[in-house]
């Protein structure tokens, strides 16, 4: 079992800046990628970023590139997503979760453990 626990949300203006924790305890993530959804009052969770076991690649929703950056350290068994230029339609609840069969990275169905999630507002 892997248990998952996300911080960093908040209360933040347009055009600011959030980053993002996902720290994981139980069994080991480090040979897992991970991701970032998001979901919005009245609207289906959807993907916004994941990255690979080492770190070295990562992917995108359309919505986020160039303004959102994964990050991982498997040292610390933690998981960063920096939200940078933050627009109003960011906001969500933000969940990361655990993929252990490494497929299917942007779909919310492969990923095994999730955590509760963080609230993230952008205020306009």
């Amino acid at each position: 079992q892997v248990q998952l626990v996300e911080s960093g949300g908040g209360l933040v203006q347009a055009g600011g800046s959030l980053r993002l924790s996902c720290a994981t305890s139980g069994r080991a993530v480090s040979s897992y990628a991970m991701g970032w959804f998001r979901q919005a009052p009245g609207k289906e969770r959807e993907f916004v970023a994941t990255i690979n076991w080492s770190g070295r690649n990562t992917d995108y929703a359309d919505s986020v590139k160039g303004r959102f950056t994964i990050s991982r350290d498997n040292a610390k068994n933690t998981v960063y997503l920096q939200m940078n230029s933050l627009k109003p339609e960011d906001t969500a609840v933000y969940y990361c979760a655990v993929n252990r069969g490494g497929t299917g990275l942007n779909l919310m169905n492969h990923y095994d453990y999730w955590g509760q999630g963080t609230q993230v507002t952008v205020s306009s």
